[in-house]
């Protein structure tokens, strides 16, 4: 086995599309604590090409999160959008020495040549043989070689073997010009000297067209892999955003404690090698070996770290508890005061007003719930359109106004207040409070989403047929 060398680089690449995922957040930990134990160097990169899904808000959640977490970079963040000459340099070679061939068919069309000649389902000797100019207006295709198999080195889960007739012709750029994932990823560690990629097994299928890729663009020795295992709910089922709650920045909203966090997610396929469940950062990355990251999947289980973070609250002095409550009431609390200042009474009413930006899911009056849902024959296609209109939204109150609109024009309602009702239900919980689009831009797009798909659920559950 190849020794880690004097100072390894690794990285960490999320893509600006969404919630910071715990799984993310476990990737970037683990390769954090390696570089830390190994004296080398966590880089951080955006891979933010995807221009119709990243949105800044996603990019600095991504690096709130990782604050949050006490995972400093040492390099970064790069821009794969600022890297767009690397990417083109390096389409360029591959062209000229043969590497790619240019394909204007369908996905349909290959996968059906492919069934016909027996082929693996991207294989399109077809295109290989047309010769096609190979200029901006077509994707570009690697030539997968058809004989032999291709091995790389993974500290996880040995050294995986693939045959290379079962490597489709995947592609490296679009037909508008722009690299593709694999491609920019080979390109961007090559560059960022990268010795260890530590990422999840999701990403196993796509190695050895990086391998591929890395050998043809000439960069030498491959870095080592460590694919980490997936990440299940507590039902041992994968993860999944529209069923569970996976977001980190919801869990710090939720008031978990940072290190609690970072103390659960080192557990998730790593264990120090003894039965300690409670470890501070120190003895986490004194203790950490990728080697012995488990390949089987690691269960998530909230009320699992639910259990760590009151170990970690227990522990606190008492001045130091009272303080960090605060700060956390201070953080949640801040953006809302002016929109309940105007209109409570008494102090007493302010948390009945806001306690919807504190709990993770609001406290749904369930007499003004059911009157609406009797009122409103379009309730539940309401939600429908408002989290398709919320999805691509800008995120500040016109924006916000300009898709509750949107979405009752897409259903039939033309009054914003009765497209507002079923929203305003599942997303506070009463039909009064603050401001409708003041409180969804304070609460943010991801939980604003995951309540109204809640509110789905439960209309849903409470209907006849449901």
């Amino acid at each position: 086995m190849r020794t880690v060398q004097a100072s390894p680089r690794v990285r960490i690449a999320p893509s600006p599309t969404g919630y910071f995922h715990v799984g993310t957040g476990r990737t970037a930990l683990f390769n954090w604590m390696f570089a830390r134990r190994e004296g080398g160097t966590f880089v951080l990169r955006i891979e933010d090409t995807d221009t119709a899904r990243n949105r800044p808000e996603h990019v600095e959640g991504i690096l709130s999160s990782l604050r949050w977490l006490g995972l400093d970079w040492d390099e970064g963040p790069y821009l794969q959008s600022e890297r767009g000459e690397l990417y083109r340099s390096a389409i360029s070679a591959l062209v000229e020495r043969g590497a790619v061939y240019a394909c204007d068919c369908t996905t349909a069309q290959i996968q059906q040549r492919a069934r016909e000649r027996g082929g693996p389902p991207g294989y399109d000797g077809f295109c290989r043989d047309r010769g096609l100019d190979a200029g901006d207006s077509l994707m570009l295709r690697f030539k997968t070689p058809r004989e032999g198999t291709l091995q790389f080195m993974d500290l996880v889960r040995g050294d995986p073997t693939f045959p290379l007739a079962a490597i489709e012709d995947f592609g490296v750029r679009k037909s508008n010009g722009e690299p593709l994932f694999i491609l920019a990823n080979v390109v961007d560690d090559a560059d960022m000297a990268i010795t260890h990629v530590v990422r999840g097994e999701d990403h196993t299928s796509n190695t050895p067209k990086y391998a591929l890729l890395w050998e043809a663009l000439g960069y030498g020795e491959l870095p080592v892999f460590a694919h980490l295992p997936l990440i299940n709910n507590a039902q041992g089922k994968k993860l999944s955003k529209r069923r569970d709650k996976v977001a980190v920045e919801d869990f710090r909203d939720d008031g978990y404690l940072a290190e609690a966090m970072v103390n659960y997610l080192a557990l998730l396929g790593w264990s120090p090698g003894d039965d300690r469940e409670i470890l501070g950062l120190d003895e986490m990355v004194e203790a950490f070996r990728l080697e012995d990251v488990k390949s089987a999947p690691a269960i998530f289980d909230e009320r699992k770290l639910a259990a760590v973070n009151s170990h970690y609250l227990r522990g606190l002095p008492e001045a130091e508890f009272v303080e960090r409550s605060q700060e956390w009431l201070r953080s949640r609390w801040a953006p809302l005061a002016p929109l309940v200042q105007e209109r409570v009474r008494t102090f007493a009413e302010v948390y009945t007003m806001a306690d919807f930006a504190y709990r993770p899911e609001p406290v749904v009056d369930q007499v003004e719930w059911r009157k609406a849902v009797r009122k409103n024959a379009k309730f539940g296609e309401v939600l429908e359109a408002a989290i398709e209109t919320l999805s691509v939204a800008t995120w500040d109150v016109e924006g916000i106004h300009q898709a509750l609109s949107s979405a009752g024009e897409k259903v039939g309602v033309a009054n914003l207040r009765d497209a507002q009702a079923p929203v305003r239900l599942a997303v506070m919980g009463r039909p009064v409070g603050p401001p409708l689009m003041e409180g969804i831009e304070v609460l943010g797009r991801d939980r604003t989403l995951s309540r109204l798909r809640s509110g789905q659920v439960r209309l849903h559950e409470e209907s006849p047929t449901g």
